[in-house]
Parts: structure tokens; C-alpha cells; sequence
């Protein structure tokens, strides 16, 4: 079962920068941050509030650190922004993706990988999701 919005991922050119804006102007606290070399990003995650389940809501900050990583290319194509949306899961994330897919959603991802402080993760086609790409989230 999907329990909260997980965090919501924003593309951008300078990291460090568009942190200091997120706690300067909103107050929110840059709680780690992490290169993930798979997908060619590195990322700050900032706490916005805790859950009832006992997580927590994040921006998750993200920049590119090759030009051929998803993140570049959607940057070059649409700009700083909204990137993705992701939904935390209370189970296992490979029992929620395959529950969505028998509703006729493609998932981008074979099984789940290895995402922001531990979590395991997979995403929807954007396509299938009335174009936002929607990512789950399995916390560690």
C-alpha cells in the first residue's frame, strides 16, 4: 500500500546553490546528500516533515554528474524543475510495482534498485501516469 509522498525530485544545474535556496527561503534542512553513480546524479535530500508511518517528506535535489544521465538529458530538454514524484510504499516495493502493472502501468525497471539512503525503488512510465514520471519508494 502507497502511504505517503515519499519525496518529490527537482532537476537543477548547481546543486549547492539550489540548496541554499530551499533552506534559506523555506527552512528545510539538507539532511544528506549522495552521488548515485548509476544513474549519473548527485543529490541532496532535504527534510520537509515526518510521516505518520514514521518516515518522512523530502526534496530531493538532483544534478547531473555525466551528460549522457537521464537527469542531464531531461534537463537540456525541459530546464530546472519538477522532475519526478515519488510515493513510499509500507511493503515490499517489487509487490506494489507488480500490483500497478496488472492495472496496465508499465514499470521502467526489471527489479528494484538501490535509491536515496538505502531504499529500494523502481519507476512508472511517465506515459501511463498522465506524464509525470512517478517513482516508489521502499525505505531502508
Amino acid at each position: 500500500m502507497l502511504t505517503r509522498i515519499d519525496h518529490i525530485g527537482i532537476a537543477c544545474h548547481d546543486l549547492e546553490a539550489t540548496v541554499e535556496f530551499y533552506r534559506a527561503t523555506y527552512g528545510f534542512s539538507d539532511v544528506h546528500y549522495e552521488t548515485n553513480e548509476e544513474q549519473g546524479v548527485r543529490e541532496a535530500m532535504l527534510k520537509i516533515n515526518e510521516t505518520g508511518d514514521g518516515a518522512a517528506s523530502y526534496l530531493q535535489l538532483l544534478t547531473p554528474i555525466r551528460d549522457d544521465s537521464t537527469v542531464a538529458k531531461w534537463l537540456a530538454k525541459n530546464g530546472e524543475g519538477v522532475h519526478h514524484i515519488a510515493f513510499g510504499t509500507d511493503g515490499d516495493v517489487q509487490e506494489e510495482a507488480d500490483g500497478i502493472a496488472a492495472k496496465g502501468v508499465r514499470v521502467l525497471y526489471d527489479a528494484p534498485r538501490r535509491g536515496s539512503m538505502g531504499s529500494r525503488i523502481t519507476f512508472l512510465h511517465p506515459k501511463d501516469a498522465h506524464g509525470v514520471l512517478t517513482e516508489l519508494v521502499e525505505k531502508a
